[in-house]
C-alpha cells in the first residue's frame, strides 16, 4: 500500500550525516560519547538526583561502558542520539543530551537531559537544550521535539520554558518511578512552518 506522505526524514539519512558535534556557546560542547567517558557516566548516576529523574543508577564501570555502546549504535539505528555535554577547553563530562524515540517518517523525537552537580545553576543544561534543539529543527530535519518531566521535577521544567519548549499539558500517571508513579509535563517545540507565497 503506498504511502500519500513523503517521510520527513529518509531512512539512512541520519546514519550517514554522521553524528555531529555541536557548540554550547564557548565554553562547552555536545560531542558523541566515548568509551572512555565510562568512568565519568557512572560518578554522575551516583547523583541521587540523576537517580530519581532517571531510575537508574550505574554499578560500575563496565556498566556504564555498555551503555555507551547501547547510545552509540543508536545513531547508527537511526532509533536514538546520545551525545555527552562537555567543558570545551578540558573535555570534562558535564552532562548528557539525548533525542530518543525518533521517529523519522513523522519527523518526531523527545529529548531527555541530565548534568552533574557541578554544572547546575549556571545556565548550562538550557543552553545545551537549545543547541540540540535548534540542531534537530534545521539541519536534523526534525519537526517536533518532546520534552517530558515529572511534575515533581520542578528544576527540568525552568530548564524546558527557558529553551522555549511550550507547555502542553500533564499526562497523567504516565511514569513510574522510585516512589511510585508519576504525572508527566509535556512541552513541545516546533519548526515553523514556511508561509505560503
Amino acid at each position: 500500500m503506498p504511502f500519500l506522505v513523503a517521510p520527513a526524514i529518509s531512512t539512512g539519512a541520519l546514519a550517514a550525516s554522521g553524528q555531529p558535534v555541536l557548540p554550547v556557546g564557548a565554553d562547552a560542547s555536545l560531542r558523541p560519547w566515548l568509551l572512555s567517558d565510562a568512568e565519568a557516566v557512572r560518578e554522575a548516576f551516583q547523583d541521587p538526583a540523576i537517580q530519581r529523574w532517571h531510575v537508574r543508577r550505574a554499578d560500575s564501570v563496565d556498566e556504564a561502558r555498555e551503555w555507551i555502546r547501547g547510545w552509540r549504535s543508536g545513531w547508527r539505528d537511526e532509533t536514538e542520539g546520545h551525545w555527552a555535554i562537555v567543558d570545551a577547553a578540558s573535555d570534562a563530562l558535564l552532562g548528557r543530551m539525548a533525542l530518543k524515540s525518533l521517529s523519522l517518517a513523522d519527523g518526531k523525537a523527545e529529548l531527555a537531559y541530565w548534568t552533574v552537580p557541578s554544572a547546575r545553576g549556571h545556565g548550562l543544561c538550557p543552553r545545551a537544550v537549545t543547541a540540540l534543539t535548534r540542531w534537530a529543527l534545521g539541519e536534523g530535519g526534525f519537526h517536533r521535539i518532546e520534552l517530558e518531566h515529572s511534575t515533581a521535577n520542578q528544576a527540568s521544567c525552568r530548564v524546558a520554558v527557558k529553551a522555549g519548549f511550550e507547555e502542553e499539558g500533564t499526562r497523567r500517571g504516565a511514569a513510574l518511578h522510585a516512589d511510585g508513579g508519576h504525572d508527566m509535563h509535556l512541552h513541545a517545540r516546533v519548526r515553523q512552518a514556511r508561509q505560503p507565497s
